[in-house]
């Protein structure tokens, strides 16, 4: 009777796991990030420990301060370096390589049935997979590194089924932020969402990506879709290791379970400033913007890049809008296919894949009074800059409203 979490945390913890249990489980791969490892290292040191429990299951990827915004993060950027060589981690991802939550799905690291835990909340993202993903602080990753292990407490599920299509203009962070709505940012605390429905499976891997990236914002330990043939495609010759897919029992219990049609949704925007003051595009139309901010781990994939240039070809941005591929495989793929020059061409900015201003550290951060349509994933006061006003919408409103220079409905555009 078990939900793919309590069959995962079981394999994991190497005995029977059900939800509310509390199980000392084997982390199949464990992530840092810059703006982590340098805690969670100093952690492991504090400990008194030499050598990381499995070099070839620790990855670090440089992608929060990338590259460097001061002597600082340099200098703690270059302690990580020191300590990742001295340990021998193969699987380290220097800055412009991309963001950690779209490194690892491109090399193999999210797989169906693991365990992954990062030292980043958003590390649901890998739950795209049909993995158990999840984040941790800091000194919970210095444990990992050390012995491979973690307590957890194995968490109650919902069941999300999402029916119908999709409406033409309508993407998968729509679908998110209308979800996220509905359920409210504690609405699923400590739950493992799983969803289920035919517009679930209508979605790209990278649709699926968006959704389970922000499956945190509802509260929610994780975010887990079912693997299928699209996963083992994108898979293909990519798996770093052997994997079994995990899937619940037809009987399975789940502590509540919603039903939505996806012919209801339209662009969806969250306004300022949490994630779950969702509205339809059409109430917050004509709000002037001074930035519009395209990329993260939430919606910096290729597609997301192609939907925006398909809107801008041939056209102008009317404000300034920063463009941020979610990796150099992104990037380089945006190169090849004229995407990148489409939106070069419209007058968008490009920086280096990574972060960017998400976390508000660098590269297009917001001044007081100014207003941003970001496809990122949270909208928090202070999040892009003291002052600033976030309005979190997909690739396609982002573009519209580069174009008109205020929120605009992508379907009139």
């Amino acid at each position: 009777m078990g939900t793919i979490s309590e069959k995962i945390f079981s394999r994991a913890a190497g005995k029977e796991a059900k939800a509310n249990d509390f199980v000392l489980a084997d982390v199949d791969y464990a992530m840092a990030h810059d703006g982590t490892s340098v805690l969670a290292v100093n952690a492991f040191k504090e400990m008194e420990m030499e050598k990381v429990w499995d070099p070839s299951r620790i990855v670090v990827p440089f992608d929060h301060i990338a590259p460097a915004n001061n002597e600082t993060s340099a200098i703690l950027q270059r302690e990580i370096r020191e300590w990742v060589k001295e340990q021998g981690i193969p699987n380290f991802y220097e800055v412009g390589e991309g963001i950690c939550h779209q490194v690892l799905p491109e090399n193999g690291f999210a797989l169906p049935g693991k365990l992954v835990v990062g030292a980043d909340s958003h590390s649901c993202t890998y739950g795209a997979f049909g993995a158990f993903a999840t984040g941790v602080g800091a000194t919970d990753m210095a444990e990992i590194f050390a012995s491979g292990k973690l307590w957890f407490k194995v968490p109650e599920s919902f069941r999300m089924t999402v029916e119908g299509s999709l409406r033409k203009g309508v993407y998968a962070k729509d679908l998110t932020l209308y979800l996220i709505g509905k359920t409210g940012i504690a609405g699923a605390t400590y739950k493992a969402v799983e969803f289920y429905g035919q517009a679930i499976s209508e979605l790209t891997v990278a649709g699926r990506m968006t959704l389970c990236n922000m499956a945190i914002e509802m509260g929610a330990k994780t975010g887990i879709v079912p693997p299928d043939e699209k996963t083992f495609e994108f898979l293909k010759n990519r798996a770093a290791a052997p994997y079994e897919p995990v899937y619940a029992d037809p009987d399975a219990v789940y502590m509540e379970e919603f039903a939505y049609d996806a012919g209801d949704i339209e662009p969806q925007v969250a306004c300022p400033h949490q994630v779950d003051n969702v509205k339809p595009v059409g109430e917050v139309e004509g709000t002037h913007v001074d930035q519009v901010f395209i990329g993260t781990c939430t919606n910096g994939r290729l597609e997301d890049l192609e939907v925006a240039a398909a809107i801008l070809k041939g056209k102008k941005v009317a404000v300034r809008t920063i463009v941020i591929p979610a990796s150099r495989t992104t990037l380089l793929a945006a190169i090849e296919n004229g995407t990148m020059e489409t939106l070069l061409r419209a007058g968008v900015t490009l920086a280096t894949p990574g972060c960017g201003p998400c976390l508000g550290a660098h590269q297009g951060v917001l001044g007081e009074g100014e207003v941003c349509v970001s496809t990122a994933n949270r909208n928090f006061r202070g999040r892009m800059g003291k002052g600033g006003f976030i309005y979190l919408a997909s690739p396609a409103t982002a573009a519209a409203s580069a174009l008109t220079g205020e929120i605009t409905d992508p379907r009139t555009v």
